[in-house]
């Protein structure tokens, strides 16, 4: 990538898509900053020549065409798509809303597919350039109240991991970066919820709502301190495919990849069974 590397970021309004338009302004590199309401980007633009602002829903394809394009157009390239731009939503599994739960899929899922696949063919052309994708420890793991968002973050995750295997040979690369519990507004006003009426989830789902939003606010993780880990991984030659933030969400994620692949292996001999005889 260039010294003066260009960054596209998602959802720059608030939490880590804004610590990281902040930090990367502040480094002097360009950036495009995006949100659905640009009013809420003023205050991050001062040089027009280094900060672009745009307002883009990212699930609105034509705008990704177009928030793509006037980025190209004005600083002829794109470096670092940064993929922050989401939400989350809390429920049982059982009293899930299929409007909360497609809205969700939409901005989280879809949008982050379909800005990925316009960025792509300019990273192609310049034959660099880095793709992170901002998940969740959710996207490993599974936590009553949260199945939905979490099948968000699995499907980001998976995704993301086929790209790498198509674009790495072509000089792109693709990171995960996977928070913990974070000092953002994601469990307070950005969250949806539709509470559990059910007594049987009350002990599970309702517990859960409930610590989620009495924490908020109160979380370990800074956002100030991720935006300058993400700064760094963008600055390495040989970026790892996940980054886990926060020491709860890392300690979280390894004990379930280990739980898990002990599990596996308990298996072995029902797994290899499965093949026809040699």
């Amino acid at each position: 990538m260039t010294d003066q590397r260009v960054w596209f970021i998602t959802g720059a309004s608030s939490g880590f898509g804004r610590e990281l338009a902040k930090h990367v302004i502040t480094r002097g590199w360009r950036a495009a900053v995006t949100a659905r309401d640009v009013a809420t980007l003023s205050d991050l633009v001062g040089d027009a020549e280094q900060v672009l602002p745009l307002a883009l829903d990212v699930s609105d394809d034509d705008a990704i065409a177009s928030t793509v394009a006037e980025t190209v157009a004005r600083f002829g390239r794109i470096d670092v798509l940064a993929n922050v731009a989401g939400y989350g939503y809390m429920s049982s599994v059982e009293e899930g809303e299929e409007q909360h739960i497609r809205a969700m899929f939409d901005t989280n899922v879809f949008g982050l597919f379909s800005l990925t696949r316009a960025v792509l063919p300019f990273m192609r052309a310049q034959k660099s350039g880095h793709i992170i994708n901002i998940t969740s420890v959710a996207g490993f793991l599974g936590m009553p109240r949260s199945a939905y968002y979490s099948a968000t973050k699995h499907a980001v995750e998976g995704f993301s991991k086929a790209l790498a295997t198509e674009v790495e040979p072509l000089g792109l690369k693709v990171t995960c970066v996977e928070p913990g519990a974070f000092r953002t507004d994601f469990a307070g006003r950005s969250i949806q919820i539709t509470p559990t009426k059910i007594d049987d989830y009350a002990a599970t789902v309702g517990v859960a709502i409930k610590t989620a939003a009495e924490g908020s606010g109160k979380q370990s993780g800074d956002p100030a301190r991720a935006a300058e880990a993400m700064i760094a991984l963008s600055e390495e030659n040989n970026p790892p495919h996940h980054l886990v933030l926060g020491k709860a969400g890392f300690e979280g994620v390894i004990k379930f990849l280990t739980t898990q692949i002990d599990e596996v292996r308990s298996r072995q001999e029902t797994a290899v069974s499965a093949d026809f005889p040699s």
